[in-house]
């Protein structure tokens, strides 16, 4: 038997007309006419040797071979576009920009190392800033891609997962007076927001000991026993310890984590495929992040 190539258009135009549910309409969605369509399915079963559509009543319905060489043709056009779309990026030079929050720095080396490898020549801006900062940016065309904490309700949302929420302080942190001391980020910080306001709800006197704009300002001044702070375990230092309920502190509920993309991005393949990684990389460290409320983290050093 001698075995000939099978042209990949013709497979392309079987996929949309079972897609779309009839020649003519695989004629208006691929700009042909419907005699054209039909010539392409007559050519494509002589080829395969067997029928690939029976009419049933007035509707063309696809055989069981045709359901067999539909799954066939998914398969060899979803190879050929991956081949294709993974070429263009080798010499697909531009930008890609995207925005994360300073907790979620750990889960960019390895999506941005895949994506390099699939985009060589494109550049990427990364910004670090608070949640409210990226959204502003990716709202003004500053960014393409952005993960927050919180904003999921917005429309551009990707909702990955959940974030808990703890109470962390340093192993030998004791309370030692009336007011809790906390220390914090800046006013704009959902985590804050969320710690003062469960205190005050619950009655619990408290007072801002120590601020900081960074997250390392913010580990430095807990593992120098300042006070106590809200939130996630991610990035933890060895020399603290996290608690839902630590101290007997109200227990903080979690906050969504979303992936959100620039409308003004939409269909760009190294937009997509920077999307797909960086959603990839974060339900995978949400996963781990489920902590029971009596369990206490502490990281080895």
């Amino acid at each position: 038997m001698v075995l000939r190539n099978l042209d990949l258009d013709t497979l392309r135009t079987l996929v949309t007309t079972n897609d779309v549910g009839g020649f003519a309409q695989a004629a208006e969605r691929l700009g042909r006419t419907p005699s054209a369509i039909s010539l392409q399915m007559k050519r494509l079963q002589e080829e395969l040797g067997t029928p690939l559509f029976r009419k049933q009543g007035r509707v063309l319905k696809l055989t069981e071979a045709g359901q067999t060489a539909l799954g066939y043709a998914r398969r060899m056009l979803a190879l050929n576009d991956d081949l294709l779309q993974t070429m263009q990026g080798v010499t697909l030079a531009g930008t890609v920009r995207i925005g994360a929050p300073q907790d979620f720095a750990s889960v960019l080396p390895d999506a941005l190392r895949q994506f390099t490898t699939l985009y060589p020549r494109t550049q990427v801006e990364l910004r670090i800033e608070g949640n409210g900062a990226l959204i502003e940016a990716l709202d003004k065309g500053q960014l393409d891609v952005a993960l927050t904490i919180g904003f999921a309700d917005r429309k551009d949302a990707l909702l990955l997962g959940e974030l808990p929420v703890l109470w962390i302080a340093s192993r030998g942190f004791r309370m030692q007076e009336t007011a809790l001391p906390l220390a914090l980020l800046g006013p704009q910080c959902a985590f804050r927001k969320a710690a003062v306001q469960h205190l005050e709800d619950a009655g619990i006197p408290y007072r801002i000991a120590a601020t900081s704009p960074s997250l390392d300002g913010l580990w430095a001044a807990l593992q120098g026993g300042l006070g106590i702070t809200a939130r996630t375990a991610m990035q933890l230092p060895s020399a603290l310890t996290a608690n839902k309920s630590l101290h007997r502190l109200p227990v903080l509920p979690g906050f969504p984590v979303a992936l959100h993309r620039s409308a003004n991005a939409s269909e760009i393949p190294a937009v997509d495929a920077l999307h797909s990684l960086l959603a990839t990389a974060t339900q995978g460290i949400l996963a781990g992040l489920a902590y029971p409320e009596n369990m206490r983290i502490v990281k080895k050093a």
